[in-house]
């Protein structure tokens, strides 16, 4: 099923298999294949989702998203509220990019054959409101907004399919992800074609229904010694190699599930207590907690004419993921 979608991407030259270890091989060849998907392939490539799923069932997900341009003014009761709230206001005047979906078995085994799905969504840099540095950054890493804005997948259709694709709403189905509170964010939003909801406490009410079992591991990590910064860095401490270009979601989604599974097998035995470590977002309280409504008006950081150069009105980002905000814990 290998074909004009399809990339193969060099693992480099320590060779996958040696960094991976046997359960995360690449074909042969040497490759792992990302799979692009526009709007002309998307229900085929949809369609081969449904029929791997229930055998690879380990979902490590990303996305890419075009910066932060608000934060929300006024008093929060705790900090995980005050995180909340600043992906509230963005996820809801912004638009997702990509989407980069990787699975594997419970053993941290890939997916034969093409493993990853990079799904790349309409994005017009004339109509849609973004954070220039971070646009940037994206198009140094050869995301090709021409392309986004002419074959894009539009959200509204994608999310018709991923009702019926298997992979949410389904408590047998795992995700993976790293300090993944905007990534979730932008999926809830193209889950329900609605604003994020009002408080934290809803957000992770909503959120199980679609995604019951989610690990981040940029939480699970901090219960170890010494695994701290972000994923690269992270990576790196693990030994684990990326395999495609960084700031695209398909290699980071790569990136993410190998890291997960040389985590769970080097630092926990091959064995996460899912009670302790399923559904905690990193920066986020899972669903208790959060402050009652808030009354939330946005603050932006120059003009929200997306011509204008948007200056992030939140500050220093290092740290943050896909150019966002790095969380405040307490």
């Amino acid at each position: 099923r290998c074909h004009r979608s399809e990339r193969p991407v060099a693992a480099g030259r320590l060779g996958a298999v040696g960094m991976y270890g046997d359960a995360h091989a690449p074909p042969r060849g040497g490759g792992v294949l990302i799979r692009e998907v526009w709007a002309d392939n998307v229900d085929e490539e949809m369609g081969y989702i449904r029929e791997i799923v229930e055998r690879y069932p380990y979902m490590a997900m990303d996305t890419e998203f075009p910066g932060t341009v608000a934060r929300p003014i006024g008093s929060f009761r705790t900090r995980t509220e005050q995180n909340y709230q600043n992906i509230r206001c963005n996820v809801d005047l912004l638009n997702i990019i990509q989407l980069g979906i990787t699975f594997s078995d419970g053993d941290g085994n890939l997916a034969p054959g093409c493993s990853t799905w990079q799904f790349n969504f309409k994005f017009s840099l004339s109509d849609d409101l973004y954070a220039q540095d971070s646009i940037d950054l994206l198009t140094q890493a050869g995301i090709d907004f021409k392309k986004h804005e002419e074959h894009g997948i539009s959200p509204v259709y994608f999310a018709e399919l991923l009702m019926v694709s298997g992979i949410v709403l389904c408590d047998d189905k795992r995700w993976i992800s790293f300090h993944s509170g905007y990534d979730f964010g932008y999926l809830l939003k193209i889950l329900t074609c609605k604003p994020l909801p009002e408080t934290e406490g809803e957000f992770f009410e909503q959120l199980r229904i679609y995604f019951p079992a989610i690990y981040d591991i940029k939480f699970i990590a901090s219960s170890c010694d010494n695994l701290k910064g972000g994923l690269n860095k992270l990576a790196e401490l693990l030994e684990v190699p990326r395999i495609g270009p960084e700031h695209q979601a398909g290699s980071d989604s790569l990136l993410t599930q190998a890291a997960f599974f040389k985590l769970r097998r080097a630092y926990f035995d091959d064995y996460l207590d899912d009670d302790q470590y399923i559904g905690v977002l990193w920066g986020l309280n899972a669903g208790g907690g959060g402050a009652g409504p808030l009354t939330t008006s946005y603050s932006y950081g120059g003009s929200p004419h997306p011509n204008a150069a948007i200056s992030h009105a939140l500050g220093n980002h290092n740290g943050g993921h896909n150019g966002g905000p790095p969380l405040s814990l307490p």
